[in-house]
């Protein structure tokens, strides 16, 4: 009896030393990153709607971000136009990447002393998205209406504060 507790004894000093043991493996990875150039904006043409006739009754010109003019309702072109031009932006950043752009969706004021008309329904072309060339530029061009008032008063109407157009990497 003796003899079996040693045996149950050791056996028992001996299980607790054993480990099991199992296979290993390992696998590495690499880390990277690529730093793209930020995007860009800049302004180079503010817009004008260019010269505008009113009558007694309210209308509208709408811009086309190509630089034409057509209207509406009492207001008429004269034939000097005067400065006509949509905004215009540069948008630069890494070659051939895509981006979005978003205008204004509140309408911007514009005064003349204590008259004021609305420019709302902004428009850009390229119109959602634009895609810089292989040189990583391209020129985003902005239209909008402008609402005339009837009778409104002469003068030139101007916004206090510029509106803003944002470029952002898709």
């Amino acid at each position: 009896m003796k003899t079996t507790m040693r045996i149950f004894a050791i056996a028992l000093v001996l299980s607790a030393f054993a480990v099991t043991s199992y296979a290993q493996v390992s696998a590495t990875s690499s880390a990277s990153a690529t730093i793209v150039t930020p995007i860009a904006i800049t302004k180079t043409v503010d817009m004008n709607f260019g010269n505008v006739a009113v009558s007694s009754a309210a209308g509208t010109v709408v811009l086309a971000p190509a630089g034409t003019r057509s209207l509406t309702g009492g207001v008429t072109l004269p034939t000097t136009s005067g400065t006509v031009a949509a905004a215009s932006f540069n948008v630069t950043g890494t070659a051939n990447y895509t981006y979005t752009i978003t205008l204004p969706s509140s309408p911007l004021t514009i005064a003349s002393g204590a008259n004021s008309m609305s420019v709302n329904s902004f428009i850009s072309t390229p119109a959602t998205t634009g895609t810089l060339n292989a040189s990583g530029a391209q020129t985003l061009t902005v239209g909008a209406t402008l609402n005339v008032g009837a009778a409104q008063a002469a003068g030139t109407y101007t916004s206090a504060t510029p509106f803003t157009v944002t470029v952002n990497y898709n």
